[in-house]
């Protein structure tokens, strides 16, 4: 039996996920040339190919522009978008690009400039390790922490009981 916070997942549309601290573990490595590298979890990859195999869309939405986030979201087999100032106007653009309510959209984030996302969405969710701020402006956390597993755990709730 699912809390009842979970619940609401199973009327989603569409996921929007962070990728910093969501998809990775919040932490960069950079070479001495300037070249970042992030570990990301590769069961969120499978999470995500359940998903899409339920025709649930999925959009990774960054703060960031950064080639690794576009790398990873095309092996991922999903759009990105980058260089996002607010988050909320894209969830607004793309709730109207879809036809969707933004009820039936959910968004994983972990720090605060995930905050206008948050508000918005039917589901907003945290990950485990996600930032004290925003912990008002969401309806439950993963038990995983970001870029350990948060995105599949999402992934297998609504999988589970679609």
């Amino acid at each position: 039996m699912l809390p009842k916070e979970y619940k609401k997942l199973l009327n989603i549309k569409m996921l929007v996920l962070d990728f910093d601290g969501v998809l990775t573990n919040n932490k960069v490595a950079v070479s001495d040339q300037g070249r970042e590298y992030v570990l990301c979890d590769r069961s969120d990859g499978i999470g995500i190919k359940n998903l899409k195999d339920k025709n649930i869309l999925i959009y990774i939405v960054s703060s960031e522009k950064n080639p690794v986030v576009k790398h990873r979201a095309d092996k991922l087999g999903i759009p990105c978008i980058q260089s996002v100032a607010d988050k909320s106007i894209v969830l607004n653009d793309l709730a109207a690009k879809y036809g969707f309510s933004l009820e039936e959209i959910a968004f994983i984030g972990n720090d605060i400039n995930d905050i206008p996302a948050l508000e918005i969405v039917g589901v907003p969710i945290g990950v485990q390790d996600c930032h004290v701020d925003i912990e008002k402006h969401i309806l439950f956390k993963t038990t995983s922490t970001g870029g350990n597993g948060a995105v599949r755990e999402i992934c297998d709730i609504i999988c589970k009981d679609i």
